[in-house]
This record gives structure tokens, C-alpha cells and sequence, in this order.
């Protein structure tokens, strides 16, 4: 809900007890009733800005609901092997990101946040950044095809391009709308669909999800920062909950940058 919409319910409960005092010159019956459905409005005007709270309370994350994961960095290290990802593999510190393709605030952290990121230090080497799949299937029905949709795009080089498109239109996720996406940016889509269909994809996204839970993360999108070992697993320095504003990954960013440097 919009900020004027929260505005004009406030209103709406400022005035109630206004309305009641001018109808006191009313039959009393009808006063009753006028009273009655005042009160009624009230309560359901109170409930309302109730799930507002809460949902303000929690407007930069989906959470999974059965988890019971730490807000601290994770035990052990991230593997990035058969993970897409971009920037110089050998850049100082690595992003590994676990999302969900049709989480909100996942897809307003690429708006808002991602393309900043990577104009600044993907593009400029020094971080490599690595997408892994995390889709909360209890919260979004369509967010497990739409991870595997992405698996069967990067088998045709082109995961990013199929990356972008879905964030930037969640409504598009079901069977219909990923083929169509597919054909927009010139897959070929007789091979997609049968990807789609196939084990493949869907057991990479499986061992995805159990590599987020292995992590204990807890939410989409969660973000672990490290730097990669000879073995290609990240040793995890920093983590980041949620879809923070580009100011938050910078900061945290330059500091493990200055500490690559010591």
C-alpha cells in the first residue's frame, strides 16, 4: 500500500469520532446503528494499518517461514563450481548471491542496487559476482521454473539476458511467459522446452537449495562476500540480508577491498 493510501486511512480514523457527535440529534435507533457501523469501520481500519506494520517491518526480504538461520556470516565456505556468474574470476573478492526469481524485493535489489554494483566493481574487476538459485517454492509458485528456466538459458550462454528479463517482469514466469521469453532473446526454443522437461536443471536448482540451507540462509536475497580459494569455494568474510540499498554493498565492499590490501 502507498504512503497517501496509510495517509488517508489515518484520516479516515481521525474523523470517526467527528461524524458520531453530528449525528446526536438523530433518532436514537438509528444513532445506535450509525455508531455501531463506525465502530465496525474502525476495527477493520486498525487491522488494516496492522498488516501494514508488518509488512513494512519486513519490506526488504522474503523469509523463509520454517527456517531458523543466523543474521551472522556463514560457518563455511560457498561454492561457486557450475554457477553462473560475471566479472574477472580472479578479481579480489567474490558476491555470491542466492535469489529467487520471483521474489519482489529480490527483483527491486536488481533495479535499484545490482546494476550499480556491477558498473563500479564487476565491470572494473575487482569482484566477481555469482548468481545461485534459491527459490522459496512455499512462497512463490512459480519461482522453482523460473530457476530452472535460468539453468536451461545458461546451457544456451545466454542465463543473463533470461536473469534480467525475469526480474524485470515477475508476471511472466508461468510456461507461456518463459517461452516467450526465450524466443526474445533468441534462444532456441525447441531445445529450451525440452530442458525445461528434463532432470538436469531441476536437480542443479535442488542442490542449490540445499547449499542455501547448508548456509543457513534464511531469506531472498541473501549475499555472502569472500574471496575464492584454489579450489574455487569462497571463504566467507561478510554477509548481507535483504535488498539494501546500493550505499550498504558499497561500504561493505570497500572495506573487505582495503582489506585485501594489507
Amino acid at each position: 500500500m502507498k504512503p497517501a493510501q496509510i495517509a488517508r486511512l489515518l484520516l479516515i480514523a481521525a474523523a470517526l469520532p467527528l461524524v458520531a457527535h453530528a449525528q446526536q440529534k438523530e433518532d436514537p435507533q438509528a444513532l445506535q446503528k450509525r455508531i455501531a457501523a463506525l465502530e465496525a469501520g474502525q476495527q477493520a481500519i486498525l487491522k488494516e494499518l496492522q498488516e501494514i506494520k508488518a509488512l513494512l517491518q519486513t519490506r526488504t526480504t522474503t523469509t523463509v517461514p520454517t527456517a531458523a538461520a543466523s543474521a551472522g556470516a556463514a560457518t563455511g565456505p560457498v561454492s561457486v563450481e557450475n554457477a553462473p556468474s560475471r566479472g574477472d574470476a580472479k578479481a579480489p573478492i567474490t558476491i555470491v548471491e542466492f535469489s529467487d526469481f520471483e521474489c519482489p524485493f529480490c527483483s527491486r535489489y536488481v533495479r535499484d542496487t545490482y546494476s550499480q554494483i556491477q558498473r563500479e566493481y564487476v565491470d572494473t574487476g575487482k569482484v566477481r559476482y555469482v548468481f545461485r538459485n534459491f527459490p522459496l517454492e512455499g512462497l512463490h509458485p512459480q519461482a522453482f521454473g523460473a530457476a530452472v528456466a535460468g539453468e536451461c538459458a545458461r546451457a544456451q550462454g545466454k542465463f543473463w539476458e533470461m536473469h534480467d528479463r525475469m526480474f524485470a517482469n515477475q508476471r511472466a514466469l508461468t510456461q507461456a511467459g518463459l517461452m516467450q521469453t526465450a524466443a526474445a532473446i533468441g534462444l532456441d526454443t525447441d531445445a529450451f522446452g525440452k530442458c525445461l522437461a528434463s532432470d538436469a536443471p531441476k536437480k542443479k536448482v535442488r542442490d542449490d537449495l540445499a547449499d542455501a540451507a547448508a548456509l543457513n540462509a534464511s531469506a531472498t536475497p541473501t549475499f555472502f562476500f569472500g574471496t575464492a580459494d584454489k579450489t574455487g569455494k569462497v571463504k566467507v568474510l561478510q554477509r548481507i540480508q535483504g535488498a539494501k540499498t546500493f550505499a550498504v554493498f558499497k561500504s561493505t565492499v570497500d572495506a573487505l577491498l582495503a582489506g585485501t590490501k594489507d
